[in-house]
């Protein structure tokens, strides 16, 4: 019987995926079908006036001016991988002519929050107009370069990987010989296969490097360069050059291929040189890039997220930025007379990117100014490099050995492509997700120290209250992060958007990749939802909520400027904090209609505004901010305890705790209500007990439950332990008086002893002379 069972389940199972696969053609001519109703033929190739029907896999729409037909439209996601920012797929609609040349492309449907409400949506599609009018077939050939895409300031990731997609994704097409410039296209004659000469390992000087080209340089001042802006249409960047001096020197770049011996010997030395090969794959080429003057080649990238985003290697139309895993830093080179350089970097060249060293290459410098205070422009100036022919071998390769670029399409399955944008994500089937995490290991090792730190903190908590002065220390430092690091630098900022998205996916389809592809909040959620089982919702609220850490900050500057504090009778505090959970529950109720439109409601959060955009936004939402932040000065946390929608989405399953960790004694709430009086939040009923669903676990009542100074019942245990000490200490006894002799008129009367209880001797000295 059991065995029938599973026979009928895996029976079941094999219908459903053959039913699936039958499907998935279908399913995908649909998607495209759905989306080309949102775009007209014209918006991709001028004068065009109609679609085909969808066809092939991918599917592919032929699209028609009258009865020729002028090209090809396809979705991107439909090609490659275009997960973006968000954590779910940018879809655009691509027209690529016969020819391979993209004409025209429209953002269809994306859910990019900072494109949603922030950064306007025209300025990001501006930014890949690079790409129109590309020949792409010469891209896939390596004939040309990828085109480069314009850098616009809070939304690198979107742009590069729409930028990115639509660029593999035509290359792709064009490989797999679905367009007519890949069917036609031939390679006749034979290739000269060039190979590296390992056994020259002469060591030279630095002039000698210099002089046969093993090492190339890029010098340029900062008027050149200022120059060069302004040429490209980009005056205001000219307008800030580097250092005021025309003549100043903007940077002297030099490049040399160290994995060939005798450059490699002579530049990191032979105890260098030899750790190098050491660790070098078969195959696996290393590259050294130095630099000197008022720009600097590695940026802040490769800091703030492990990218080196000012320098790009390309060769035979792909490109590669390296990451900091490639990368090691050098204090000088040791070549004789090398000048001493700034910026002295060995690359690795990740052997899966298949670059061939005795091929020509180039590395491209990005050279950033900016315009304003939120934008940037961005020129490129390229460095070529090919081997010096005394490094070189060469022979010939028959004519048969070469491929047609029509019958590269499987190759093209197997191997990976690179991309302007390698760095963010594969050019094959390596998930986004996957690269993200690889490239902030910085970042993500930050911040999962910072949570450890957060645990110990909770962990002994007891111990930290004990020492009030410490502990605020402490807690002020780690706002301090949480806001200045956590927020406004990683933009690590939590949203009531996640719990709309995440809950959709749920019924809609739930994919970890989506929420995989935005590491430190993923990370961050994953903590939060552990620290609901102990703590509830307040790790996130008091400690890991950047906005929430601007709130209590500048209250505590307002307080120490002496700034009125208004308390809110709790009969009307009881009344008010209810509105988040209602704001709350209106979100969650329109994302089931929409959650794009759920997303823009969700404006009522300030946190994009305040932390990710800084506010650079348009003025009613700065407006809207600062004046929750006014708010905020005379009414602690006014934002978190009135209207924070995720505060709200937090507090409910924060109910179900499991442990109880802030201690409260019988005589709190009757008749002491000094906890309750004294909560910054009034999360504290008068009767005594906490709200935990208002409750930011700041510890001030913690602090107030050990000080025997201002808790009433650890006041009265004080005393009581002071009595009892007194008591139960023995008095010491008193050392003897001398046995002196009183006299009157010369005779003795009484020792000193005797004459102690005497009213006559305890009488004035006067009355008894008297008597």
């Amino acid at each position: 019987m059991q065995f029938q069972k599973r026979r009928w389940l895996l029976s079941f199972l094999a219908v459903v995926w053959i039913a699936v696969s039958m499907a998935s053609p279908a399913f995908a001519a649909g998607q495209l079908n759905g989306y080309l109703e949102k775009v007209t033929p014209g918006e991709l190739f001028e004068g065009a006036d109609r679609f085909g029907e969808p066809a092939g896999e991918p599917p592919m729409a032929p699209v028609y001016q009258g009865a020729d037909m002028v090209g090809y439209a396809y979705l991107n996601s439909d090609v490659t991988s275009s997960v973006g920012y968000s954590g779910k797929p940018i879809h655009i609609i691509v027209g690529i002519d016969p020819g391979g040349v993209v004409r025209g492309f429209k953002l269809i449907d994306h859910k990019e929050p900072i494109v949603l409400i922030g950064i306007p949506q025209a300025k990001v599609v501006a930014a890949l107009n690079s790409i129109i009018d590309k020949n792409m077939a010469r891209v896939a050939t390596g004939a040309d370069r990828p085109p480069q895409v314009d850098i616009v300031s809070g939304a690198t990731v979107t742009v590069l990987v729409m930028g990115d997609s639509i660029i593999r994704s035509a290359v792709k097409l064009i490989r797999t010989s679905r367009l007519t410039a890949g069917t036609d296209a031939r390679v006749a004659a034979a290739a000269d296969i060039k190979a590296v000469d390992m056994s020259k390992t002469d060591i030279q000087d630095w002039e000698t490097l210099i002089g046969d080209g093993s090492v190339r340089s890029l010098r340029m001042t900062v008027g050149e360069v200022s120059d060069g802006f302004r040429q490209a249409g980009h005056p205001e960047a000219a307008d800030r050059p580097e250092t005021p001096q025309a003549d100043d020197r903007f940077i002297d770049l030099y490049i040399a291929p160290v994995s060939v011996p005798a450059i490699g010997r002579s530049l990191l030395g032979e105890a260098g040189y030899e750790r190098l090969a050491g660790r070098l794959k078969p195959g696996q080429s290393a590259l050294v890039v130095a630099g000197d003057g008022a720009y600097s080649f590695k940026g802040s990238g490769y800091v703030r997220g492990g990218i080196f985003d000012r320098i790009e290697l390309l060769q035979d139309g792909q490109g590669l930025r390296f990451r900091d895993r490639d990368h090691t830093r050098l204090p000088t080179l040791a070549a004789k007379g090398a000048p001493r350089l700034r910026d002295i970097a060995l690359f690795t060249v990740p052997a899966d990117f298949g670059f061939d060293i005795a091929e020509p290459f180039d590395l491209q410098l990005l050279v950033q100014r900016s315009v304003d205070a939120h934008d940037k422009a961005v020129i490129p100036y390229t460095l070529g490099y090919s081997l010096p022919p005394a490094y070189v071998t060469v022979e010939k390769a028959p004519a048969a050995a070469v491929a047609p670029v029509a019958a590269a399409a499987p190759a093209a399955e197997t191997a990976p492509e690179a991309s302007p944008s390698q760095a963010l994500v594969s050019m094959e089937d390596q998930a986004l997700w996957i690269s993200i995490w690889q490239m902030n290991r910085v970042s993500i090792g930050i911040t999962v120290a910072a949570l450890l730190v957060l645990t110990g903190i909770f962990f002994f908590q007891d111990w930290l209250v004990k020492r009030p002065v410490l502990f605020g220390w402490i807690r002020r430092g780690y706002l301090l992060f949480t806001l200045v690091w956590l927020g406004w630098y990683a933009n690590a900022q939590l949203s009531v958007v996640n719990v709309l998205t995440f809950v959709n996916s749920l019924i809609n389809g739930f994919n970890w990749e989506f929420f995989l592809a935005a590491p430190l909040i993923f990370i961050l959620w994953a903590a939060v939802a552990a620290g609901l089982l102990f703590w509830g919702r307040g790790p996130f609220c008091g400690w890991l909520c950047p906005f929430g850490a601007l709130q209590e900050l500048t209250n505590n500057v307002a307080q120490w400027l002496k700034v009125p504090q208004i308390r809110l009778p709790w009969g009307l505090h009881e009344r008010l904090w209810p509105i988040k959970y209602v704001i709350f529950l209106g979100l969650f109720g329109l994302s089931f209609y929409s959650v794009a439109l759920a997303e823009v409601f969700s404006e009522v959060e300030p946190f994009k505004t305040a932390i990710v955009l800084k506010f650079a936004r348009e003025w009613p939402f700065v407006l809207f901010a600062l004046t929750l932040l006014t708010a905020g000065l005379f009414v602690e946390r006014f934002y978190c305890r009135y209207l924070c929608p995720l505060g709200a989405a937090l507090a409910i399953p924060g109910r179900i705790r499991m442990f109880e960790w802030l201690k409260r004694y019988p005589e709190c709430g009757t008749p002491c209500q000094r906890c309750a009086k004294e909560c910054p939040v009034q999360s504290i009923h008068p009767e005594g007990q906490i709200n935990v669903n208002e409750c930011i676990y700041c510890m001030h009542c913690q602090e107030l439950y050990h000080d025997d100074h201002r808790c009433p019942h650890m006041i009265q245990v004080r005393l009581k332990r002071e009595k009892f000490t007194a008591l139960s200490t023995p008095v010491p006894a008193r050392a003897a008086a001398p046995k002196t002799l009183i006299t009157h008129n010369g005779a003795p009367l009484k020792s000193a002893d005797s004459a102690a209880g005497d009213p006559a001797v305890m009488r004035p000295t006067k009355e008894r002379d008297h008597v």
